[in-house]
């Protein structure tokens, strides 16, 4: 088990990067739509996009707990830069790591763990969102390959992938979860068409985008695990794996946006004195940093079960339910705190607060996370009496 000594020097190393290169491109990156090729250089040297993936493939094997307390510190930054890396560890490259085949995992988490190869995680569809077992994009079996078709909405890291792990289903006949594969379709593919990156409201320097699957052909071992109908299996341990780590995202996010708030409510002046000295102010800085807290005790302790190998299906969504509430929460008030400068675009908390707002609804919105939780605490109790 992994513990303090062992991370010490990566997260210093994370947080001098966050320090002194990250925060300050922020507002070139939401200018622009695009994170700087050097900066892209920087993560992959320093080994960001290898953190999840094992030690055998070329990755830093970090446990689950190793992994939370660097990305709290790595998402102090805007959280466009995790995009990158998060998908790409995450729901995209976890899926092979979990389920792939020694030949899967050969060929491609290599090339993964060296920032070679951004993945994307093709479930969402214009159909079906929270309802992730009604998709429809097919994938039948045709000689020794399968045919996809169908589309994807959006896809994170869609335009600049190099790999799409693609929910379809294999069985068009069978409407349930056992009816549906996944599949690992490299860019290129004939018949996967990528759209234009979608305009959005914030984490402008991740690229989103619809992706279009028409007749596109995919050899036999493409089948994620070579083992059809265990795709949404496969979906659903990856989202608990993810869903940890938007909690550490969150969490990230709101230190930064309490750091903000600190330092400006000491240098703003009114009434001939900080406006921190102001009991108003000091409550809105007191709930951020208790919800803050929070977040971080809750995403660490579930981090720390994923590892002793316990069931965290309830965890995970509380900790992705609360965290990402609270931070929007703790954005909001930021804004409030810089008054009239909160609202204006020269203002690092007015791109955080538009950060913020899709937390609470991808990986799950918070509603989804909701039902989870009660669900499994339903199931529990019954379990128990």
């Amino acid at each position: 088990m992994m513990n303090e000594d062992d991370i010490a020097p990566l997260l210093d190393a994370v947080r001098r990067l966050v320090n002194e290169k990250l925060i300050p491109a922020e507002a070139q990156i939401d200018r622009e739509h695009r994170i700087p090729d050097e900066l892209l250089d920087l993560m992959r040297e320093m080994g960001l996009f290898a953190y999840a993936i094992p030690a055998e493939h070329g990755g830093l094997g970090l446990s689950k707990w190793a992994e939370v307390r660097m990305i709290f510190e790595f998402c102090r930054a805007a959280p466009a830069f995790r995009s990158y890396v998060g998908t790409t560890n995450g729901v995209g490259g976890k899926s092979i790591v979990l389920d792939g085949t020694a030949e899967q995992k050969r060929r491609y988490l290599p090339a993964i763990a060296a920032g070679e190869m951004i993945v994307s995680f093709c479930l969402t569809e214009p159909g079906s969102g929270s309802d992730a077992k009604s998709l429809s994009t097919t994938a039948l079996r045709d000689g020794d390959g399968y045919v996809l078709n169908g589309s994807k909405r959006f896809i994170s890291n869609a335009p600049v992938a190099g790999l799409f792990t693609v929910m379809a289903r294999t069985d068009p006949d069978d409407k349930s979860a056992a009816g549906v594969s996944a599949f690992l379709v490299e860019a290129g593919t004939p018949g996967l068409h990528v759209d234009p990156p979608l305009e959005k409201m914030g984490q402008l320097g991740a690229p989103t985008a619809d992706v279009t699957f028409t007749d596109c052909r995919v050899p036999a071992d493409a089948l994620l695990g070579a083992t059809e109908g265990q795709g949404f299996i496969t979906a659903m341990k990856v989202l608990d794996d993810a869903r940890i780590h938007m909690g550490a995202v969150c969490v990230g996010l709101a230190t930064r946006l309490v750091e903000e708030m600190i330092a400006y409510a000491v240098e703003r002046q009114q009434f001939g004195r900080p406006i921190a000295d102001f009991q108003l102010i000091q409550a809105m800085i007191a709930d951020s940093e208790a919800e803050s807290l929070a977040a971080w005790a809750m995403v660490e302790q579930t981090a720390r079960k994923m590892d002793a190998g316990e069931n965290v299906t309830k965890a995970a969504a509380a900790c992705k339910y609360f965290a990402s509430e609270a931070v929007g929460r703790i954005a909001d008030r930021a804004v409030q705190v810089h008054g009239g400068y909160g609202y204006m675009r020269e203002t690092a908390v007015e791109r955080l607060f538009r950060d913020a707002r899709l937390l609470r609804i991808f990986e799950g919105t918070s509603q989804v996370m909701q039902l989870v939780i009660a669900r499994e605490a339903l199931k529990a109790y019954k379990a128990a009496h």
